[in-house]
């Protein structure tokens, strides 16, 4: 009979700790109630505040969808721990995407913009620092080298077949791709990354494995004493006022490229942002505690998701409300693209990793940085 008390006494200390959800449930409430709030978007003091407040309770959420979901991975374990924060995090990407390429003016380069940022963002600058830091205070890391192959191995064709391939195919819309080229590439997309969830899931679960490595106990967290429903229902529960307020935060993104003449690829910068920021976080962690397989799962696993779901994703919104899209990049970031691509390859193709090759992709993501508002 004493373990009722206590464990009620659990639950009530874990629901304080959700004080953000009162935030985000508080913020979306404002704005239903008071759509006004965008009508003084020009006065640069309101249209800060504004913005800001938008985009620090849409990545708070977001933070704590990952910190749910890595509460899931602790009691589920690899590679079920890391495919639960890839798909969380996908989910939120493709509604952010969606919002803003259904609010306002057509952004035919949005999805792209989105997608590149992403990649530049997870490939160079969330896998430099990575490395970075995990070396710091050790020569090596260890990371099981059949892993990284698998996704490596789908991620080149799928950015190739999605970011590369259309540039030089234009359709009869131009770079847009016809109706059976988004087919083909969709079917394609969906196939591979299921065949690779089979992979992962399936029969080379060990390929996704911590098989060398050490982990430094002393800088993990503390098991959540939570039971797993509870971590699950959080987690959906964060995501839903993330779909509402990633819809408002499209107005103001739109107000700066729009009627502000931002870079096209703000927008999607934005986006990459709000996606990549957690996953980052708990990717660098796992670097730093020596637990670099975990860190490649994250950062890898991000990647591949984002091409592999939201480029289907981003084609059937496409068609559904009529928004044209396009995929192809062209000068700097083709280059950049196949640049990160290739440098990927040969960061992870001995199984071990040290502090030069994080420094080499710090400096990519600085270049990619640059040519941002050099377009």
């Amino acid at each position: 009979m004493a373990d009722g008390p206590a464990l009620h006494s659990v639950g009530e200390t874990s629901l304080r700790r959700e004080w953000f959800l009162g935030v985000s449930i508080a913020t979306s409430l404002t704005f239903i109630a008071l759509p006004g709030l965008f009508q003084h978007l020009s006065e640069p003091l309101w249209f800060t505040l504004l913005f800001g407040w938008l985009f620090a309770v849409v990545l708070g959420s977001a933070l704590s969808v990952v910190r749910h979901a890595d509460y899931l991975a602790e009691r589920l374990k690899e590679p079920y721990g890391t495919l639960i924060l890839t798909l969380a995090i996908t989910s939120i990407e493709v509604m952010a995407i969606s919002a803003v390429m259904i609010h306002g003016e057509n952004n035919p380069t949005l999805a792209r913009d989105t997608l590149f940022a992403v990649v530049m963002i997870i490939l160079n600058g969330m896998v430099g620092l990575s490395l970075l830091l995990g070396a710091w205070r050790r020569p090596e890391q260890q990371h099981n080298l059949q892993g990284a192959n698998a996704y490596l191995g789908v991620i080149v064709p799928l950015a190739t077949l999605s970011l590369v391939m259309p540039t030089f195919l234009a359709g009869p819309d131009g770079q847009h791709p016809s109706a059976p080229r988004q087919l083909i590439l969709g079917v394609i997309s969906v196939g591979l990354y299921a065949t690779f969830l089979f992979l992962q899931a399936g029969r080379h679960q060990d390929y996704f494995a911590d098989d060398g490595n050490r982990r430094e106990h002393r800088g993990e967290r503390a098991p959540s004493r939570g039971p797993v429903w509870f971590h699950a229902i959080l987690l959906f529960a964060y995501m839903g006022p993330v779909v509402f307020l990633v819809e408002q935060l499209a107005l103001p993104i739109d107000y700066i490229i729009e009627t502000l003449h931002a870079p096209a690829a703000f927008g999607g910068v934005v986006m990459a942002i709000l996606v990549a920021t957690p996953e980052a976080i708990s990717a660098v962690r796992a670097s730093i505690a020596n637990n670099l397989q975990r860190s490649i799962n994250i950062f890898l696993g991000s990647v591949l998701s984002t091409i592999g779901l939201t480029v289907p994703a981003m084609l059937v919104i496409s068609r559904l409300y009529g928004h044209p899209v396009t995929l192809g990049l062209e000068r700097g970031d083709l280059v950049m693209l196949l640049l990160t691509l290739a440098v990927s390859i040969i960061t992870f193709a001995s199984g071990r990793t040290h502090l030069m090759q994080g420094a080499v992709h710090l400096v990519l993501f600085l270049a990619y940085v640059l040519l941002i508002f050099q377009q």
